[in-house]
This record gives C-alpha cells, structure tokens and sequence, in this order.
C-alpha cells in the first residue's frame, strides 16, 4: 500500500522555474556549458553596505526571535518608503514582513480568500500564483489577456471575468513574465472597475524599481482614496537590491487584515531571519546609488536582448519595459523537428533548446499562456551574447 497524499499535496505542481533551473545544474554537473536564462534572480552581489548591516547585526546579538511581524524599525522603515516613493502613508501596524514576497503573497490570500471564492489572475502571471491559490482552498481563475497590448488586461476582461463568487483580484505591474508595465491610466481604468465590484486587490510590485526608458511605476493604492482599504501592496528588497536568498518581503493593507496575516505567519514560520531584517533595514535606509547602477547595467543588457531577438526568424517579441524579463511567441516553429523529436508546444521547444543547444528558457504554459517562453536577462553580458548566438542556430536547425 503506498504512501496517502493529501489532495492539495497531489495537486501543487513543483515552481516551473525551479524546476527548469535544476535540470541546467544537472548538464552542469556532466561538464555540458549552460546558458541558463530561467530565474528571476539577480546576478549582481548584495551591495556591501547591506552585507556589513547584517555582521554588525550579528555582532550585537540581533540573532533571535523577533515580532512575529517583523521588527518596529523596519516596518517602519518600509512605511517611510512608501510615503517617500508614492504619498502613501502607512502605519506601522499596517505592514507585515514576511519570508519573502512569495510569503507575503500567501499570507495575503489565505488571509482574504477560502473554500468557494474565486482569485482572478491575468495570464501571463507568475507561475507560482495559481498553486498559491489552490493552497488556501480558494479557486484560481486565469484571465486571458492579448500580446497586442502587452499581455495587460483590460477593464473589459475584468468586468467579463467578475462572478458572485469573485473575491480577489491579483495584479503584478512591472509584470512578470512579460516585463509590460501597466500606464497610471490602465490602472486607474482597471481601479474604476474594482471600485464598482466587491473585489480586493493583491498587488504585486516587486519589480517596482527596476522599469526602463523613462516608464514610470504605479502603486495601485495610490490612485484613489477608497482604493488604500482594498489594496494590499505586495514588494521585498530581494529583486531591487539583489537579495533573493535573504528572504525579506512584506506587505501593506488594512491593520486588520495584517494583524490576521500575522497570525497565520506566527503559527507557519514566525518571524524571518532577524539578521536579514537588519540588512533590509540597511537597504532601505542607505545609500540607494546600488539602485541605480544596477538598473542602468540591466537596461544594457535588455537592450541585447531585445535587438537579437527581434533579428532572428519568426520571433514575435513583447519588448519589455520593466522587471528583466523577455517573453516571445515561438508558436512558428511548433510541428518542427530537430535531431527527428517534433516541436508540439513550448515545454517540448524549452527541452529541446536545453539538451540541444543549451539554452535554457521557461515555457509559457507555466504562466498560463501557451506558445510564448520567457527569457531571463539577468546573467553577465557575455553569456547573454553566447546564449543568444546558441538559440540563433537552434532555431534556424530546426526542419
């Protein structure tokens, strides 16, 4: 007699992003050179003075338990941002630091959502959305939306997708995996339909800071007063200041719905690493000039990107104007062979371009729209160059 899952065990799927990312370490164990363009993560190091944050953390004793919410200095350090970057003020009440964004983004549904209600989510969307959905018992709803204006929904496919049943509506702008970034005006169109529903909000900026070619960010709780009390604002520093194995993220809302969220993190985790909330803490407060010099290296290597992929052949391109991300369509090259295996859709083009030309991308089922895959500009310069030249000649090898 095997092992008895429960339901929601045998229904969560392992990350797509992971998942892809352990089988490029895998041809790197055999010796085989990688052009791994799958994780959202950084290359850059934590900047230093972030880094020395946390050893003087450490070396005052600030290696122990916490508030289970965080500690008072970096919610209120997060608060200040907040008015600093937007006008918006929160109390430090109304903020949660949690054990990253994806943390932040859990606590946040399981705090709003259960059995019966339904979470809106635009596809494209991140691949862990609709698994986060489905462990709090609440059913996940992807939204289709159209590449002809940056895979962005629109308020008619909000107001079509509404039922009684609707509960929450999750948005992500700078969007991941399309690297679109919704116009104030697109939001407030979206916020004008919210308001006329029962609907919250859970939206995700975690790519907030990292935009390009003048784009400007928008928080959502920002665009109307009514707004502050259904929004919940979701970010962390892992993306803007290169520290995704820190773990620190956190989200703002209405002080009721964060002290819930604070109980559901206080039974699961607890508090996050208290050394690394000293570093954030650091991040926030110092010196932002890291900020800057790594958007600025990332918008160079966007540029690469989009130019070469915009060259090769049958290659529709959404050009990304924020997070670091390029997503394509390669549906053309669907029913090609290469070494005799047939291309039916993009998780078979992905392992074919993997053990082919090791070039490892992420398939757009995984995100909810099929044909397209995402690319990861966020490696050194030269194996984007390399990795770009390899995918060129599996493409053009393909009969």
């Amino acid at each position: 007699m095997g092992l008895a899952l429960s339901p929601m065990a045998r229904q969560i799927q392992p990350s797509a992003t992971l998942a892809a990312g352990v089988k490029a370490k895998q041809l790197r164990a055999q010796g085989v050179t990688v052009y791994d363009f799958s994780l959202g993560e950084p290359d850059f190091p934590t900047p230093e003075h972030i880094c020395r944050a946390a050893v003087e953390a450490m070396q005052k004793g600030h290696t122990h338990y916490t508030p289970a919410n965080g500690i008072p200095e970096l919610r209120s350090a997060i608060a200040r941002t907040y008015e600093r970057l937007y006008g918006l003020r929160y109390s430090p009440e109304e903020v949660i630091v949690s054990n990253g964004a994806k943390h932040a983004i859990y606590n946040t549904v399981a705090a709003l959502c259960g059995p019966g209600d339904e979470v809106l989510i635009p596809a494209p969307g991140w691949v862990s959305y609709y698994d986060i959905v489905q462990m709090t018992g609440a059913k996940p709803l992807w939204v289709p939306t159209h590449p002809d204006n940056g895979f962005k929904l629109t308020p008619q496919q909000l107001r079509a997708a509404i039922s009684p049943r609707s509960r929450l509506l999750l948005l992500n702008s700078p969007h991941n995996p399309t690297g679109s970034v919704y116009s104030r005006a697109e939001l407030q169109a979206l916020a004008e339909v919210v308001l006329d529903s029962p609907l919250m909000v859970l939206s995700d900026e975690i790519y907030e800071q990292l935009t390009y070619d003048g784009v400007e960010p928008t928080c959502f709780a920002t665009l109307h007063p009514d707004l502050r009390q259904r929004t919940f604002t979701v970010s962390g520093v892992s993306k803007t200041y290169a520290m995704t194995g820190w773990r620190i993220g956190w989200a703002c809302g209405p002080a009721e719905a964060i002290r819930a969220m604070t109980n559901i993190q206080s039974q699961q985790t607890g508090n996050s690493c208290s050394v690394s909330q000293y570093a954030a803490l650091a991040a926030l407060e110092g010196d932002q000039r890291c900020v800057s010099e790594m958007r600025r290296e990332l918008a160079h290597r966007r540029e690469l990107v989009c130019r070469r992929l915009s060259e090769m052949p049958h290659i529709q391109l959404i050009r990304s104007e924020g997070a670091f991300f390029a997503f394509f369509d390669v549906a053309t090259y669907f029913g090609r062979r290469w070494n005799g295996r047939v291309v039916n859709n993009a998780a078979d083009f992905c392992l074919a371009a993997l053990e082919l030309a090791h070039v490892n991308l992420v398939p757009g089922s995984a995100f909810g729209t099929e044909g397209y895959v995402r690319l990861s500009f966020a490696c050194q310069f030269r194996d984007l160059e390399a990795g770009l030249d390899a995918l060129e000649r599996f493409l053009r090898s393909g009969r």
